[in-house]
């Protein structure tokens, strides 16, 4: 602001972006002047500044000087000049209106003194080929204020999981992770952080789980939308699954960037089944396999999971010998158990 002035030899330059719900302009940028008298400036109407509605309701990148529209006889008639501009030693504006859309208007202002010539058509010029590059980065503003809005109630959304998540880096280096996740890190158990690169256990699933986030990051159509599972306990803990899914560009998840990979743990309790995709990565079972434990978990009976899945009941008791035997079980009830020790994504709610 402080060039331009100096450039058209003016007293002040200003950038103002007016809501259509508010008349009045708040300035976002001034080239040094008087905070008081600024204020001031505010407190007139738009039809008190004398040429001001006709730049706003102008033509977008085309300046407008104040004596193009009103004589200068008028303008020194106007309650705004005898009040505001005379007592200043000012002169005359040049307005250019760089933002026009359905919620607000942008303008860019430059104030002369009142002992030099009025502003001529080769500073107008000047001014004018300005006036796409305000609009740019009004917009990039606009667009970077949008991001930081929608990744703040992404991060919300996170923190009200039940599930731990983690987002990364490609190279496994941990970004974000919400409570839950915090607390198993903090634990080193079943996933920790070295270097503050995300590790697991062991170093095979250590070596899987950072391939899998690569993966991720490289939008490996290997690893599919859904992402993959990657069991993630050892010998006596609790079982648990980290699903490894792509933050892929041009899809809802972007909003995470830089981000590339969110890892899922699965190991919380709840009475919510949980998806196939755990019980088939836990459990090795086959997609058929797994639907009949989750209708077995709702606590259907053998002929109602038969009838819900639409199959015979000697095909269900075929599945289930197998799921037994995968799952180290027996009977119904420890299939309804097992399907309660595998958690729910989603945060339970407390009732009133």
């Amino acid at each position: 602001m402080t060039r331009i002035t100096y450039t058209i030899d003016a007293a002040y330059t200003t950038i103002a972006l007016t809501s259509f719900s508010d008349s009045r302009g708040r300035f976002a940028a001034q080239s040094p002047w008087d905070h008081a008298r600024m204020r001031a400036l505010q407190d007139y109407e738009l039809d008190q500044i004398p040429g001001l509605k006709a730049a706003v309701i102008g033509d977008i990148d085309q300046p407008l000087t104040t004596l193009s529209v009103v004589s200068e006889a008028e303008l020194e008639r106007s309650v705004f000049f005898q009040e505001w501009a005379k007592p200043q030693g000012l002169r005359e504006g040049c307005t250019t209106k760089f933002v026009h859309t359905p919620d607000r208007i942008g303008l860019f202002s430059t104030t002369t003194w009142a002992n030099r010539p009025p502003i001529s058509a080769e500073e107008q010029r000047f001014l004018a080929l300005l006036s796409p590059h305000l609009r740019r980065a009004s917009l990039i503003g606009d667009l970077l204020d949008q991001a930081r809005v929608e990744a703040t109630l992404y991060r919300g959304a996170l923190d009200s999981l039940a599930v731990p998540v983690i987002l990364t880096g490609a190279d496994g280096t941990v970004l974000h992770a919400n409570s839950n996740a915090e607390r198993i890190l903090s634990a080193q158990v079943p996933l920790r952080t070295r270097n503050g690169v995300l590790q697991a256990q062991t170093p095979v699933v250590a070596r899987a789980l950072l391939d899998a986030i690569a993966a991720a990051a490289r939008a490996d159509a290997s690893l599919g939308s859904r992402g993959i599972g990657l069991p993630i306990s050892v010998a006596g803990q609790p079982p648990a699954v980290a699903y490894v899914l792509p933050l892929s560009e041009g899809t809802a998840r972007a909003a995470f960037r830089p981000a590339c990979a969110a890892v899922f743990i699965s190991t919380t309790t709840s009475a919510s089944p949980p998806p196939e995709d755990v019980l088939i990565t836990l459990y090795d079972l086959t997609p058929a396999e797994a639907r009949v434990v989750l209708q077995i978990g709702k606590g259907l009976t053998a002929p109602q999971c038969a009838a819900v899945l639409d199959i015979s009941e000697n095909t269900l008791k075929t599945h289930l010998s197998r799921v037994f035997a995968k799952t180290a079980t027996a009977r119904q009830a420890d299939l309804v158990r097992l399907v309660a020790d595998v958690g729910s994504p989603i945060m339970a709610t407390n009732s009133a």
